[in-house]
């Protein structure tokens, strides 16, 4: 139990370490019996269907685990549809809010590598538990014995049927982007779903059109090709370097579960999530015409904040955690919600993120607007100013952490290489705004025994320099 925490998006671990059967048992009893006492006590209970889905990655053992957790709710009398293959986690969440469903699990640990595997939660919305829900599952962990049926029997009693639930979803993606649009417009786009859940939908969704699309790392590997399935450099190198070199106006990667984007440019960079986000942003309001707030994180682009001055547009800032986004989506007219790490959620759509839909909207963004996606930047930056976002992830020694935080809240800086400090923002770590609208910020990450540092400057450069900034500090302590 002591191995069994919920961190930013549900519980992550590494296998046969924390992530072990036992514990999946001990997490799947504490769902069940959390789902038994919302279906007679809470907005759970208003559903239309009491089944409950589960969905799974490509990652060891993600199936036997999957099976597990339905083994383990159809003891506990709950009705459970068990994806038929591996699955992108917004299938799972489409699924929930297609079929009223109670909820659901995907068995993933999304970005994390290959030795680490996790268990996501999504509520009877279709989004990610807040921590309202988290918290009661963490409190129900062990307080009762794991039940457990045999598949077979469960299946025979109606307890666990085995369905696909990624075509339907596809169909929704089919419907909200432009796809006949897409298939008349002559592209070359490469796509890496980085031997994930992604697998080669893009490439099926535009098939038989002008739009060519190739693509690699489509097949299943649970080692990952010995890589991170995180759509960020150096993960992405070898899509960067085939998308320069075979002249494709775009290169599109989806994470482990399919539920973040990341984007290669015919120069061979890569743009940063924050830039992919700024531009799905764009296009949803200037070639689509849709309205609404935008609501980031605590590591958000002054880009986004830029945008939303020039339309009028009311902003929210959350905690890093798509939970908080997905709370306020719910709650708020949200033209689009999302994340440094590419991940994005739209209006008329699920509360959660979608590699898949976001990918095909970059490239709608081209087709309607009639450019390629270097003359799309420039505009934007001629517009707007340049803003360049970097991020280090540095492994940190448990017994620094909480000296460091208490240290930076103690001793605030007054300066950043130079920059006077006009703001200090303590929403989800320690956050460092600079009169020039550089900013530096240091936090704990909820999922892994790392220190983030981010920061944000006019330049690629300056950027760098000030995570260096921030290196030494941290490894001053």
């Amino acid at each position: 139990m002591g191995g069994v925490k919920f961190g930013t998006d549900g519980w992550r671990a590494v296998i046969s370490e924390d992530y072990t059967f036992d514990n999946v048992k001990l997490v799947a009893q504490a769902v069940s019996d959390y789902v038994k006492e919302a279906l007679t006590s809470s907005q759970e209970a208003k559903v239309k269907d009491k089944r409950f889905v589960i969905g799974y990655d490509t990652r060891f053992l993600s199936d036997k685990y999957a099976e597990l957790v339905a083994c383990v709710m159809a003891a506990n009398g709950i009705k459970v549809i068990l994806s038929d293959r591996p699955t992108p986690t917004p299938s799972v969440s489409f699924a929930i809010t297609d079929k009223g469903l109670i909820g659901g699990v995907m068995i993933t640990a999304s970005h994390n590598p290959a030795r680490y595997n996790g268990i996501k939660y999504k509520a009877y919305f279709g989004g990610s538990a807040g921590p309202q829900i988290t918290k009661k599952l963490e409190a129900g962990l062990g307080k009762n014995e794991p039940a457990f049926m045999d598949k077979k029997e469960a299946v025979a009693k109606g307890l666990i049927s085995t369905e696909d639930i990624i075509s339907k979803h596809l169909a929704f993606i089919r419907s909200y982007a432009k796809i006949a649009l897409l298939k008349k417009t002559r592209l070359k786009v490469l796509v890496d779903s980085m031997y994930g859940t992604g697998n080669d939908y893009i490439a099926e969704l535009l098939k038989d059109g002008k739009c060519k699309v190739d693509t690699i790392h489509n097949e299943k590997n649970p080692g990952f090709g010995g890589i991170n399935p995180e759509p960020i450099m150096p993960n992405l190198k070898e899509l960067a370097e085939k998308t320069k070199k075979g002249k494709y106006d775009l290169g599109i990667a989806t994470d482990g579960d399919a539920d973040r984007l990341g984007i290669a440019l015919p120069n061979g960079k890569l743009l940063t999530g924050h830039k992919v986000m700024s531009l799905l942003l764009l296009h949803l309001l200037e070639d689509r015409s849709m309205t609404g707030g935008v609501v980031q994180t605590l590591c958000g682009t002054v880009l986004i904040n830029k945008v939303c001055d020039k339309y009028g547009l009311k902003r929210y800032e959350t905690p890093v955690g798509f939970k908080y986004i997905c709370e306020l989506m719910l709650k708020e007219d949200i033209l689009i919600g999302g994340e440094e790490t590419g991940g994005v959620a739209f209006k008329n759509s699920i509360p959660e993120r979608d590699g898949v839909l976001s990918g095909l909207l970059m490239l709608e963004m081209m087709a309607m607007r009639k450019k390629k996606m270097l003359r799309i930047l420039e505009d934007v930056d001629d517009e707007y100013g340049t803003f360049e976002y970097r991020r280090l992830d540095l492994r940190y020694p448990d017994d620094k952490k909480a000296k460091l935080m208490a240290y930076l809240r103690n001793n605030p800086l007054k300066e950043v290489l130079g920059k006077k400090v006009v703001d200090i923002n303590r929403l989800d770590g320690e956050k460092f705004i600079c009169e020039d609208s550089s900013w530096l910020m240091m936090r704990l990450s909820g999922t892994e025994p790392i220190l983030r540092v981010y920061a944000e400057a006019s330049s690629e450069k300056k950027a760098f320099a000030i995570l260096d900034f921030g290196k030494k500090l941290a490894e001053g302590m």
